[in-house]
């Protein structure tokens, strides 16, 4: 089945482009995580999450975490962590009521990406839940389509520091100052770490 839609159609034949865009989709779009896809998936340390809600009004947003917080578990899977946030949930409630979600994976430094479309579904009881450090729940993603993309329009950057507010078991996780803002302190969960008067706090999050 094709990924292309009227619109993507409409677009191709108005810049003469339906035969490349035939060739590619048949030449590097698949429904499965191959052993390269993996190793990039799983080299990774964050990605950009699009979803919608069953209205079709979008969200997009970044995850990020350790290099390997995203698994490959199978050609068809990929597991990830959902940590703290800012209670929102915009995203993973659209995945509740929309499972159909997009992932874009970037190698800033490598110059490469790639994007993984796929159906959610959202665990609490996850068995994979324990390994990660204070994560919510997991979100697990069943690919439909994996494919790379064109990365000329990629900019090249370098990691100066990885973000202390990701979860680690070896050390206490600081919380973000905004927490005990004025005006959000008093409306935090009961077990947020940010009412703990003796946690870390760090102004930027």
């Amino acid at each position: 089945m094709s990924q292309y839609n009227d619109g993507s159609r409409k677009l191709q034949d108005r810049f003469d482009t339906r035969r490349l865009a035939d060739r590619i989709e048949d030449r590097i779009v698949h429904d499965h995580i191959d052993a390269d896809d993996r190793a990039f998936i799983e080299a990774r340390d964050m990605f950009f999450l699009a979803t919608s809600d069953e209205e079709g009004r979008p969200q997009c947003s970044y995850k990020g975490g350790d290099p390997g917080f995203v698994r490959v578990l199978d050609e068809q899977t990929i597991a990830f962590p959902a940590y703290d946030g800012n209670g929102m949930y915009l995203s993973f409630g659209n995945a509740l009521v929309n499972p159909h979600v997009g992932l874009l994976f970037i190698d800033f430094e490598g110059r490469k990406r790639m994007r993984l479309n796929g159906i959610a579904s959202i665990g609490e009881n996850d068995p994979l839940l324990p390994g990660w450090p204070e994560a919510q729940f997991v979100v697990r993603v069943r690919a439909t389509e994996v494919f790379p993309n064109c990365p000329r329009y990629i900019h090249e950057y370098r990691l100066v520091s990885r973000s202390r507010f990701v979860p680690k078991t070896e050390c206490e996780t600081p919380a973000p100052q905004w927490k005990r803002s004025v005006w959000a302190h008093d409306v935090l969960p009961e077990g947020d770490p940010a009412n703990d008067p003796n946690r870390e706090i760090i102004p930027r999050g």
